[in-house]
């Protein structure tokens, strides 16, 4: 079945990034997390992977490099011979299509609390690009990121990145930055540089799910975000140690190829393909996938079993959050000197904080492009040109 006619498909795909809920369940009880059934034990059905592949292959949004994240809930709470399977049932698909026009890279994004030898064993073997999820030092990670007896896990966490650097597996991190962070972007820097991480990500606690409320909301929290921003870049300049902030270094990419945005893959459909363990299917950002909502009803577009990636885009529920999203993307492109740098924004923390897709600036904008611009702009001003 063909893609219906009017939508402009030159706004769609390609897939790049495959996000899979191999399972529900988490061993952690973070108080900021989002999902709703974490502690359930819900496992994707590798029985479903072929159809899943052949559904992403046969579509006419197919990227040529496409990265598939385990991720949502805690994957490692699933034995290695799970992931040594995926992998089998993903090389032997892609070995009916002799022409290699289409490669896939295994992620997983971990809490690093289950890291062993064995674990590390097979990352390896089976090519998985490893991603961890750690706050900071122990004081600030502890504040939210604990088991469900309450015991805390950054012990467990700093145990498994210390046998993944054993093991010579470099991994990126991505930190939740909450208010206890704010005051201490030294005790924060130190901790990812005596670490050895050399790739970061922050991301700000958000209002999103069943995290209804955050900690970083309001003026008060955006100043002390850009102070922290500020003395996190001086320190880093300061020792020459060569992490890559993602927040810095994707505006600097931007900024040295003088290219500018006019989407970005979390509000351009297909483009991120989210799958949950039941096999139903949404685009756009992943922690909209299996959401309900009375303007929208699910953010889901069908399960891989019933209905191909091209079918979905012909519901009037797809074309519904397309024509949101778009307007969304108008909106911001026609009111935000930002627009360039952030290519519209992001659907998810649109609809958490103001009930609709089709609207523009959010507080998560701010906190996540609009303050570390201002922040690289001022370097940028104080001094010669900065490398990312």
């Amino acid at each position: 079945m063909t893609v219906a006619s009017g939508l402009d498909l030159n706004r769609f795909g390609p897939i790049g990034l495959v996000v899979v809920q191999s399972t529900s369940l988490c061993n952690l009880n973070c108080d900021y997390c989002y999902l709703p059934d974490r502690q359930q034990r819900r496992v994707f059905d590798l029985e479903l992977l072929p159809l899943l592949l052949e559904r992403i292959l046969q579509s006419p949004f197919c990227g040529p490099q496409i990265s598939l994240v385990w991720h949502a809930g805690e994957p490692l709470t699933l034995p290695c011979s799970y992931y040594d399977e995926a992998t089998s049932i993903i090389r032997s698909h892609l070995k009916k299509h002799a022409d290699g026009a289409v490669a896939i890279e295994q992620h997983i994004q971990t809490n690093a609390t289950l890291i062993n030898d064995a674990w590390c064993e097979c990352f390896q073997r089976n090519g998985i690009v490893v991603g961890v999820s750690i706050d900071g030092p122990a004081a600030i990670h502890d504040a939210h990121r604990r088991f469900r007896n309450g015991n805390p896990s950054h012990a467990l966490s700093l145990k498994g990145l210390e046998t993944l650097r054993r093991h010579n597996i470099p991994t990126h991190v991505i930190a939740v930055v909450t208010a206890e962070a704010m005051d201490q972007p030294e005790a924060m820097y130190t901790f990812f540089r005596d670490t050895g991480i050399t790739s970061l990500g922050f991301n700000v606690e958000e209002q999103e799910g069943i995290h209804t409320s955050s900690s970083m909301q309001g003026q008060l929290q955006e100043e002390r975000y850009r102070r922290f921003l500020t003395r996190f870049w001086e320190l880093s300049e300061a020792d020459g140690h060569p992490l890559a902030l993602r927040e810095f270094h994707q505006v600097i990419d931007l900024i040295q190829r003088n290219r500018r945005l006019n989407q970005n893959e979390l509000n351009r459909p297909y483009s991120i393909l989210s799958v949950d363990w039941q096999g139903n299917f949404s685009t756009f950002d992943p922690e909209l996938l299996s959401v309900s909502s009375e303007r929208y009803g699910s953010f889901n577009l069908g399960n891989i079993r019933e209905t191909s990636l091209a079918e979905a885009a012909t519901t009037p529920r797809f074309q519904q959050l397309w024509a949101d999203v778009a307007g969304g993307i108008e909106r911001c492109q026609s009111s935000c000197d930002y627009f360039g740098l952030c290519g519209g924004g992001m659907g998810s923390n649109k609809f958490w904080e103001h009930g609709t897709l089709d609207c523009s600036e959010t507080s998560a904008c701010r906190f996540r492009t609009q303050l570390p611009v201002q922040v690289l702009l001022k370097r940028f001003e104080a001094g010669p040109p900065l490398s990312a």
